[in-house]
């Protein structure tokens, strides 16, 4: 979760750079690289049938290229990151609705109760950041895009590839990722880049610390345990990115975003500590 939270001002960084689907394109490629060396070196185990494979590679694309798609260019159209963040914070919500109707993860009162405080606390501690002026239609489709691929694709993955090696899944994910955005990056945005040593860093510390390491052990985390209380972690990313605005820009937060803090991390336990109720098979 602190690598998710750092990506968001990772991002920012790389999108002065390149429009969104190239800064994309450009993550996928050194993705690409990198796993490629992995997978050489570790010999995973590979999608067995035609049918797994299909159904890593739609995981992969509503994670990668509608979930990212979506959430980049909604920074890049001017959305505010307060309204960004709240907005993708439904996501545990989202998760709860589908995981209980067609994974039948039930969830007691108290959780439900939690993922509300949850998402009342998010809401608290970006309240400065939100700006309803730059909630523009274009860039409101645009995350609402992103929350959807991201909640479709973490709970796709988990029902139809269960036992699928996550290093081979990766690569397959990102090969066909590139091959959507890298199209849309040249024709629709002409590939422009601005190379600087600060977009070469990001992209490093984007593949390897969130393409990579965060949505892998993500992925580990949502087969051992319930959907819901997984993704409700994501509740405490703006926590992190808030303790990393303090550590690097020496920007303190408010006495309502603490509030946030607090109240959010409360919304987390209570999802994560109570018992499910369960279901009949």
């Amino acid at each position: 979760m602190s690598v998710w939270g750092s990506g968001f001002l990772a991002t920012k960084i790389g999108l002065q750079h390149a429009a969104p689907f190239t800064f994309l394109s450009l993550r996928f490629a050194f993705g690409i690289v990198c796993l490629t060396i992995l997978v050489l070196v570790l010999k995973p185990r590979w999608p067995a049938t035609r049918a797994e494979l299909g159904h890593v590679i739609i995981a992969g694309l509503l994670m990668h290229a509608v979930h990212l798609g979506g959430s980049h260019y909604a920074q890049y159209l001017g959305l505010s990151a307060g309204i960004t963040a709240v907005l993708l914070s439904v996501q545990p919500l989202l998760t709860a609705i589908f995981a209980g109707r067609w994974m039948r993860e039930r969830l007691s009162a108290l959780q439900w109760l939690g993922i509300a405080i949850g998402l009342a606390g998010v809401t608290l501690i970006v309240w400065h950041k939100i700006d309803v002026r730059e909630a523009t239609l274009g860039a409101l489709t645009a995350v609402a895009i992103s929350v959807a691929g991201v909640t479709a694709g973490t709970l796709y993955q988990r029902m139809h590839c269960p036992v699928v090696d996550l290093r081979a899944a990766a690569l397959v994910q990102f090969i066909s990722t590139f091959f959507v955005l890298a199209p849309l990056a040249w024709f629709v945005e002409g590939a422009a880049v601005r190379w600087s040593w600060s977009l070469a860093g990001v992209i490093v510390f984007l593949v390897i610390g969130a393409s990579i390491l965060a949505v892998n052990a993500f992925h580990t985390l949502m087969r051992r345990g319930q959907a819901t209380r997984v993704t409700s972690l994501i509740y405490l990313t703006p926590i992190f990115a808030v303790a990393l605005e303090l550590l690097m820009f020496d920007v303190l937060p408010s006495v309502v975003s603490m509030a946030g803090i607090v109240i959010t991390c409360l919304g987390v336990a209570m999802v994560s500590w109570t018992r499910p109720v369960r279901t009949a098979a």
